[in-house]
């Protein structure tokens, strides 16, 4: 019997909340990662800032490709097929360990490809010694994406907040630490701010694999030998993955691109898209929070067989994903001041000029937002369905070829500068949310009975 829309909110909730303050505690860490970094300049903030995006955009395509682990558990959960659990996180892992290593080793040679996307040689000098460090926290991201995803399946995301902010903290004492010398730690510049992120993306890593290991025990969730299988075995998790993946990396690829952009322009226009995209953060991971709930629902009344209530779960997950991050994206529009002030020093030479377009950038940040959170949303629900295929090409479409293609012309042959790239990703947002949203109705109504 399908659940009343009151009960499926609260179920909602209890995967989503705490995933909601995680993520709200990840961005935490980047935002006083950036604080502390920040001190250093304008310069530091940009050649840390734009290292991290694209080191830890690939970490996300991972994450998002390891995100079906989520979808295959919970489609288990559903059919009472327990025996399958334990297996589809194992083989998660397995080939999580062989991408993340792969990642790393790209993340040493990040020099080369700053080189390579024409960014200023100031940055890519002060970038080296930040990436070296922080090269060695991919393994640990992208396990801990794994461990994350079985914990939404498996409803129990309270200890994934619980350790997230214990590393926040740990985090920024050694941030502060082995950045500027404070708490007794030897003063290394912007070299130990990689080193703080790697040693506090293992710790969290290894707690929630202590906590995972203890839920199975738990539940006492069966594994017997040769559960695991060969590669055929691993033939759901990589043909759902794959796409997702691709629209994963499609959307994060949309930010790296518009930062390498910024960076053509100048610093002033990379530090304000830092700044800008580290505070538009907030909202969005309430909706990725949500939209990981709503992702575990579908795929559990799929597996249940109830596609009523696999449907109303994508739906209500849309609308409430959309509405409570569109009251708090608000806030910085009335106060941009405020974000400026957050990142840099107002004593910086160049605060005036960021603090100026920053402010500018955030209004158009508050118009996509709304979509961007639909968007994210809408994915996760489709992927509960287990449809990815046709959702990649929507995102292509509507992240490249619409919104940086239309960012890219308003920005450089209209002359807009910076905002002018917002705008394209607007319009790309809006374009890429509609056709997932009703797509997702599409194939839920299909599957109802006549």
């Amino acid at each position: 019997m399908k659940p009343s829309r009151l009960t499926e909110v609260r179920a909602l909730a209890v995967i989503a909340l705490p995933l909601i303050f995680a993520y709200l505690a990840d961005v935490l860490m980047v935002i006083t990662a950036k604080m502390v970094v920040g001190r250093l300049g304008a310069i530091d903030l940009a050649a840390a800032g734009i290292s991290t995006d694209l080191s830890y955009q690939l970490c996300i395509v991972l994450m998002g490709f390891f995100s079906v682990v989520g979808v295959l558990v919970s489609e288990a959960r559903g059919a009472l097929r327990r025996e399958q659990i334990v297996p589809e996180l194992v083989r998660g892992l397995m080939l999580a360990g062989a991408l993340g290593m792969a990642v790393t080793v790209v993340v040493l040679n990040l020099g080369f490809v700053l080189t390579v996307l024409g960014q200023d040689p100031e940055v890519i000098e002060l970038a080296g010694p930040y990436y070296t460090g922080f090269a060695f926290a991919m393994l640990p991201i992208v396990w801990f994406g794994v461990l994350r995803s079985f914990a939404a399946a498996m409803m129990k995301t309270g200890f994934v907040l619980f350790i997230t902010v214990i590393t926040v903290i740990l985090n920024y004492v050694l941030m502060q630490g082995l950045v500027h010398g404070s708490f007794g730690l030897p003063q290394l510049g912007i070299a130990g701010a990689g080193i703080a992120w790697s040693i506090s993306m293992w710790f969290k890593f290894l707690c929630l694999a202590a906590y995972t290991f203890f839920v199975i025990r738990k539940q006492r969730l069966p594994l017997h030998a040769g559960t695991i299988g060969g590669l055929r075995a691993y033939g759901p998790l990589v043909w759902l993955g794959l796409p997702v993946a691709g629209i994963v990396a499609m959307e994060s690829g949309l930010f790296a691109a518009t930062s390498l952009l910024s960076g053509i322009m100048g610093t002033v226009e990379l530090a304000a898209y830092q700044m800008v995209m580290g505070w538009i953060a907030i909202p969005f991971v309430i909706s990725l929070g949500i939209s990981e709930a709503a992702m575990v629902r579908v795929a559990y009344f799929v597996g249940a067989r109830d596609p009523a209530s696999a449907r109303q779960a994508g739906n209500l997950g849309m609308v409430v994903g959309v509405a409570v991050p569109l009251l708090l994206v608000l806030i910085p529009v009335f106060a941009p001041g405020f974000v400026t002030r957050i990142f840099l020093n107002p004593s910086d030479p160049k605060y005036g000029d960021i603090a100026a377009l920053v402010a500018g950038l955030l209004i158009i940040a508050a118009i996509f937002q709304v979509f961007d959170g639909l968007q994210a949303i809408a994915s996760h629900a489709l992927r509960g369905l287990k449809d990815a295929a046709v959702p990649l090409v929507i995102a292509g479409i509507g992240y490249w070829l619409i919104g940086l293609g239309s960012g890219y012309v308003m920005a450089f042959h209209f002359g807009w500068g910076a905002p002018g790239l917002w705008w394209g990703l607007a319009i790309g947002l809006a374009f890429t949310a509609t056709l997932l949203a009703w797509r997702f109705e599409l194939l839920a109504k299909r599957q109802l009975p006549e």
